[in-house]
Parts: C-alpha cells; sequence; structure tokens
C-alpha cells in the first residue's frame, strides 16, 4: 500500500473543537487538507475554524455540530457529509467521553452513553461513509481508541468496554478493507494534555472526595501536547501503520499487558501506591449524587477527547458554518473517578461551509 498523500484530500474529524481533534485539524491543514469537522461545542469549533481559516485561507472548510450520542442525528449528519463529499480520503473518529466510577456506582444509563459515543457513533460514522472511503483511491481510517483500550483498570469500566470495543472493531476492519485498498490505524494515546479529565462524568454513585482525589492525581499525569499527539497520528497514516501507541504512558503499560496478561492490575496498584496517585479506600457511607455538571466538552467529541455529553439537537444554525458538536477528543481519563457530570443541554444541529 502506497503512503498517504494528504494534498487536496478531504478529511472528516470528529471532536474537532479542543484537544486531539482540533490539533489534527491544523496539521491537516498544513498539510494541504480540505476539512469537515465535527464536534458539539459551537463556540470552540467557531475558533478552531477561524484560527486555520487565518493561517490557511485557501482551504476548504465545513463544520457540523452534532451530538453522537443520538443515533439519528449522527445518522443525518453522516447522511449530509456523504451527500456533499462522495469521495473522503481520511475519516478520523476521536470524538469521546469519559465515566468514572466502577460499574455498581454508574447506573447503566451513564454507562451506555458512553459506549453510544465512543463506540456505536464510531462504527455508525465509518458503515456510513464507508462507501465514500471506497471510492476514493488510496483512502485511510483512524479509529481513536486509548491506552485503556489496551489495559483496564478498576473504576473505568464503562470507558475501557467502549475503548476495547473501538480497538476490536478497527482490527478486524483493518483485515477486511485491506483488499479495497484503505488503510486502518487504531490509535492509543496515553497521557495527552486534554480537557477529558475536567469534563469527565462522574456516576451518580461515586464520592466526591473519592473523584476529587483521582481527578487531581490524573490531571498531573496528562502531560503530552495533543499537537505531538497529532503528529504521531498523522506520521502513522502516512506510512500506513496499523496501531499508533502515543508516548510512553501508552508503551509500557502496552508492553506490561504482554508480559503479564493477567497480572498487570496487581502490578499497577502496587506502583500506584508507591507514588501515592491510588484511589483511596471505598467510603462506607452511603454514596452521594453526582456534583453538577461542568461545561460541555468538544471532542472530542467525543464529548472526546479529546470528548462531551450528548443531548437532543434544535434545528438548523443561523448565519453560521457549523452542525453541535459531537463530544470531546479522546485520551485518558482518570483512573480513579473523572469530573463531574456536565448538564445535557439541547444541541444544534447545522450544516456550514465555507471555501
Amino acid at each position: 500500500m502506497r503512503r498517504f498523500d494528504f494534498a487536496d484530500a478531504t478529511a472528516v474529524v470528529t471532536g474537532a473543537a479542543s484537544g486531539i481533534g482540533e490539533a489534527l485539524a491544523h496539521a491537516l491543514a498544513r498539510r494541504g487538507s480540505h476539512l469537515v469537522l465535527l464536534d458539539r461545542d459551537a463556540e470552540r469549533l467557531d475558533a478552531v475554524v477561524a484560527a486555520i481559516r487565518a493561517a490557511h485561507p485557501d482551504r476548504q472548510l465545513h463544520t457540523y455540530l452534532v451530538d453522537l450520542a443520538d443515533a439519528a442525528e449522527t445518522a443525518r449528519v453522516a447522511a449530509e457529509i456523504r451527500q456533499r463529499h462522495p469521495r473522503i480520503r481520511l475519516l478520523v473518529n476521536n470524538a469521546g467521553v469519559a465515566l468514572g466510577g466502577r460499574f455498581d456506582q454508574v447506573t447503566f444509563e451513564e454507562f451506555s452513553w458512553v459506549v453510544e459515543i465512543n463506540f456505536r457513533a464510531v462504527a455508525q460514522l465509518t458503515h456510513a461513509l464507508l462507501p465514500a472511503l471506497k471510492a476514493e483511491p488510496g483512502a485511510h481510517l483512524v479509529n481513536v481508541s486509548s491506552l485503556f483500550g489496551l489495559m483496564a483498570p478498576p473504576g473505568q469500566t464503562a470507558y475501557a468496554a467502549s475503548k476495547f470495543a473501538v480497538r476490536g472493531f478497527t482490527e478486524a476492519l483493518r483485515a477486511e478493507l485491506a483488499e479495497d485498498g484503505i488503510g486502518v490505524t487504531s490509535v492509543h494515546p496515553g497521557g495527552i494534555n486534554t480537557r477529558i479529565a475536567a469534563n469527565a462524568r462522574v456516576g451518580s454513585g461515586v464520592e466526591p472526595a473519592e473523584y476529587e482525589h483521582g481527578r487531581r492525581q490524573f490531571e498531573k499525569l496528562l502531560t503530552i501536547p495533543p499537537a505531538r499527539a497529532a503528529e504521531v497520528i498523522l506520521r502513522a497514516v502516512s506510512r500506513r501503520r496499523g496501531r499508533a501507541l502515543i508516548g510512553w504512558s501508552a508503551k509500557l503499560p502496552d508492553l506490561l499487558v504482554r508480559v503479564a496478561p493477567s497480572g498487570y492490575q496487581r502490578v499497577v496498584a502496587l506502583g500506584l501506591r508507591g507514588t501515592g496517585t491510588g484511589t483511596p479506600p471505598r467510603a462506607t457511607a452511603a454514596p452521594s449524587p453526582a456534583a453538577p455538571a461542568a461545561a460541555p466538552l468538544t471532542a472530542p467529541t467525543g464529548s472526546a477527547p479529546d470528548h462531551t455529553p450528548p443531548t437532543a439537537s434544535t434545528g438548523p444554525r443561523p448565519a453560521s458554518d457549523h452542525t453541535p458538536p459531537t463530544t470531546a477528543p479522546t485520551t485518558t481519563p482518570p483512573v480513579a473517578v473523572p469530573a463531574p457530570r456536565p448538564a445535557p443541554q439541547p444541541a444544534a444541529e447545522t450544516a456550514r461551509e465555507s471555501a
């Protein structure tokens, strides 16, 4: 398979309003690609678009505000993208959200919210846009999984389940699409300095003290700039690599899991205890409800990630070039409980374009 050609390519990126998604949008514009950007955070997405237009006035940009938690809205936006862009050379499913809490501390609705955005939306967009990828010679698909798509720590049941699903989906597609000449890359970021921890939801049954401890400690580990992560991802795309691990915070755990597939969690727990970053013991008191929601995240959409919480969408957005941000961009959320749960907000959806 020949190297990927970014020049004059149409690239679709979810969770593009912040974090890895934003960095990817800038890096792709520098390489000569035209952009279709999705997110749920209109204000941040506007800022990204303005910066790219100022630096690269010849690039074509189309933006969509969409809540990826809404399957019907996702389907509608995907159909619109495919109609406007019958040939797509690069699709990056980057948006994602995080939820902190053990399985018995989160409601099934909260659990499902993570799976809907982090996995269902990835599969749905890929399925809807696959004909456009097949129509473009030399196309490529990137799905952003996580360090927690390689290992599964306690307190991240929903997030790890969704990211392992993304990994399995991506690896199967890599084999299926090879005969079509489509490259497929699974991305596993380590400690990327995005807003995922601050914008994550916290399970309804998580003690505030337990959550706050985990959030503070985890944020100390988020040291890799999103721009560096974007370069690693695009280098992997260029070379048609099947997997991209970002940072030693992803590479070392990957090695550990290979060496001790059933015992790595004990090693991780000992390491965290030694550095004082472990999760405090479970409280015996009755769990208190989650704190009020923080501002929604974009990217990624992810609500990821690079990640953000979803909601319903409203009618077309006036004189603008967008559609409601998907969710936040994707990186690895805190091992303990993430940030307060964002309150749902109605998302508006409209397409915006500019030459």
